[in-house]
């Protein structure tokens, strides 16, 4: 009686937890966009720390969509100051984004705690930036607008009352069809706090979820023209000669150079920083900067956030700070405005008023044995674990506003970004480094709306060190980041003509990067992209193996094959990076015909292609008929004002078209439509000739070419 008593009270707990279990209501907030709240959500969340304005009209503009999911297979219950959540997967279905990975693309069968950290070498959720939201292959997005730990089964837990329960299979049959891991009909989220808000982007593509994430952001940043060319930074303790002779070192070698970094030196101390010029090192740092100036070079300045007691910031920011030091440095709540305005007239002040043009935020990210720890409390009540989570978005987001004010536009790095943060002017970078997983956390960054530089520091050969140049320069920033090392451009000089080579084609292309980039900002595509985000490509990723192994393999579990090492550069150019010692690689076509960027000899169509490694050359493939406009070679990007001759090549047999984007290449006012759009246009005449036009740019816009345009057709 006892035992059939507690198997009944069992089976009622069981009973009234699933019961629980109710369905969220929905509410369109912007086209395409539907957001629910569960609980109470607490007053600082991922979005409120962005603090990004949706992009409405650009938003309206997109195909319109449909709920995507059965609403009512989207569950939740709150039980012990916890929120759960469940969202409904098909069997074939592919999830994508869940933070910036290095080694994986496909999330599907993946645990994930999304927590700010370093990258330690694992897919795990511990990263630059652990945005919660995921991406599906059936062309929708879900995020989880939290600013705490969150957990994410993508596709492993199996919940009992399953409206689809996986195949049972007795593996003491030797059945090859038994999986460790059972399928999973479901995504189930856990979120440490008594309530949250949840949003749905609809597609009907993958591409359009990711707009419209990206949109209702505030669209993504467009960088000033000088951001987009090449970067070097150097060592850390070199002074403001130093820094100056190596600038004329690029003249000397003819090597590109837009902006350099001036890495911890500059400050009269740091770890913790004082954020005020050493005056030894740099005596004058006003005439340093104008010196720069001259050379046509703007200085970036590395900081990080933590205040030193020699800082005359010191005092003032004292009570704004937590209980905890980071290198004896003080860690400021940026919630209070106070705060942020005692940073802001300090950063004019000693910065910003001299032409300092933009930071590199380092060390905002992790490291759980220096970061401020989750005991440590801050003066606004704000939970230390809330604040590791949006710390480095709200630090994008105050130096963003600064330079806004000043009406210009900056470009810098930063170890931490999170969700909401694509109309911030920051690339991710980190301390890890392995050239193979960059290019992957390059292809994983499309999906969550952050930027990521694949850098160069240092390199054992002369082979690695022209393919991780030519990687760099198919990036969002082209940067080598010589602050250990002092290594430059030409460190290996038998293969200086093939990196030079690649540092000037991107140059070449700057009206092809610059409109894709002006696409990101006003139709929410990143300018890098997945494949798994383009039409036409079919490649799924493939289990294999499971091999028993009594030590490595108990579980017989698969592994996964799937495309990470090539991705798009805009709409037209294919990028497939190869790695050292590699004498041949396998690229992946999508639907259509593709070609040779360098030939414009047809590649293939539609299949798996394998492409001899040449030395000199980044195997590059433009589809057919596409349109790349380009300029001539030159060591720095093109200034306000300047009218410059203009290349258009064009692929294939299909006629095409592109539009082209220009504006003064610094400034906001493209924001009050102080811009140019023109199309180029390939057709075919009556004789079937291909035959470009440009149509005229608007009187009075900015436009830096010339109207001749000098039409190459590279397929004959």
């Amino acid at each position: 009686m006892k035992t059939i008593r507690i198997t009944c009270l069992c089976l009622l707990m069981t009973a009234a937890a699933m019961a629980q279990q109710v369905p969220l209501q929905w509410q369109e907030v912007q086209p395409g966009i539907w957001k629910a709240s569960a609980g109470t959500p607490e007053k600082i969340s991922l979005l409120k720390a962005a603090g990004a304005t949706p992009d409405k009209a650009s938003l309206q503009k997109l195909p319109a969509a449909r709920f995507p999911l059965p609403q009512a297979d989207i569950t939740m219950r709150i039980a012990d100051g916890k929120v759960y959540l469940k969202f409904p997967l098909e069997k074939e279905e592919q999830l994508f984004g869940l933070g910036l990975n290095f080694k994986t693309v496909n999330q599907r069968g993946r645990v994930s705690q999304l927590h700010m950290d370093h990258y330690g070498s694992a897919d795990n959720g511990r990263t630059h930036a652990p945005v919660p939201f995921y991406v599906s292959s059936r062309g929708y997005g879900v995020l989880i607008d939290a600013a705490r730990y969150i957990t994410v089964y993508a596709g492993t837990a199996v919940r009992v009352d399953t409206k689809n329960p996986p195949e049972l299979i007795d593996r003491n049959d030797k059945n090859k069809n038994w999986q460790s891991m059972p399928y999973s009909d479901g995504v189930e989220v856990l979120v440490p706090a008594g309530g949250v808000e949840v949003y749905v982007f609809g597609g009907p593509t993958a591409m359009n979820a990711v707009q419209r994430y990206n949109l209702f952001s505030g669209g993504g940043y467009l960088p000033p023209k000088w951001g987009l060319g090449f970067t070097q930074r150097v060592p850390t303790l070199y002074s403001q000669s130093d820094i100056l002779r190596e600038a004329t070192e690029f003249e000397t070698h003819n090597f590109p150079l837009d902006f350099i970094g001036v890495e911890p030196g500059w400050h009269s101390m740091s770890y913790p920083c004082t954020f005020e010029w050493d005056t030894q090192r740099f005596p004058n740092p006003k005439g340093f900067i104008d010196d720069l100036a001259k050379k046509g070079v703007r200085a970036n300045l590395w900081i990080n956030p933590y205040v030193s007691p020699k800082s005359s910031l010191y005092a003032k920011v004292k009570p704004f700070a937590g209980t905890h030091t980071v290198w004896n440095g003080l860690v400021t709540d940026f919630t209070f405005p106070e705060a942020r305005q005692i940073w802001k007239e300090h950063f004019i002040k000693n910065h910003i008023s001299l032409g300092v043009s933009g930071y590199k935020m380092d060390e905002n990210d992790g490291y759980d044995k220096w970061l401020w720890p989750d005991v440590a409390t801050f003066p606004s009540g704000t939970a230390a674990e809330q604040l590791r989570q949006v710390y480095g978005v709200m630090m994008q987001k105050m130096t963003d506003e600064w330079y806004r004010e000043q009406n210009q536009r900056t470009y810098g790095l930063v170890r931490a970004s999170n969700a909401g943060a694509s109309n911030f002017p920051y690339v991710i970078y980190n301390d890890y480094y392995s050239h193979q997983d960059f290019i992957t956390a390059l292809v994983n960054s499309s999906f969550i709306g952050v930027l990521w530089t694949p850098e160069v520091r240092a390199s054992k050969t002369a082979e690695e060190w022209v393919r991780r140049m030519q990687s760099v320069c198919f990036s969002p920033m082209a940067m080598l980041n010589a602050w250990a090392d002092g290594t430059k451009p030409w460190s290996f000089p038998e293969v200086e003509k093939a990196v030079q080579d690649v540092a000037m084609l991107r140059m070449r292309l700057l009206p092809y990067i610059y409109s894709t980039f002006a696409q990101y900002r006003f139709e929410g595509k990143p300018p890098f992209r997945s494949m798994n985000l383009i039409d036409g490509f079919a490649y799924a990723a493939q289990e294999s193996g499971g091999k028993l192994d009594a030590t490595h393999n108990p579980y017989e579990a698969k592994t996964r094959s799937e495309v990470k090492d090539q991705y798009m550069m805009g709409d037209n150019i294919l990028v497939a990076p190869v790695f050292t010692g590699e004498k041949s690689r396998k690229v992946y076509l999508p639907a259509g015909k593709w070609y040779d960027f360098y030939t414009g000899a047809l590649a293939g169509e539609n299949q798996a292609i394998t492409v001899k490694a040449e030395l000199e050359k980044i195997p590059l493939f433009v589809k057919d008929g596409a349109i790349i406009p380009m300029i001539p070679a030159r060591r720095q990007a093109p200034k306000a004002g300047e009218v410059l001759p203009l290349e258009v090549r064009h692929y294939g047999a299909a006629p095409g078209s592109f539009t082209l984007y220009d504006d003064d290449g610094t400034t906001f006012n493209y924001e009050k439509g102080a811009y140019s759009q023109v199309t180029l246009k390939v057709s075919k005449d009556k004789n079937g000739r291909l035959a470009g036009e440009m149509s005229a740019p608007a009187t009075g816009k900015p436009f830096g070419y010339e109207r001749k345009v000098n039409w190459v057709f590279m397929t004959k």
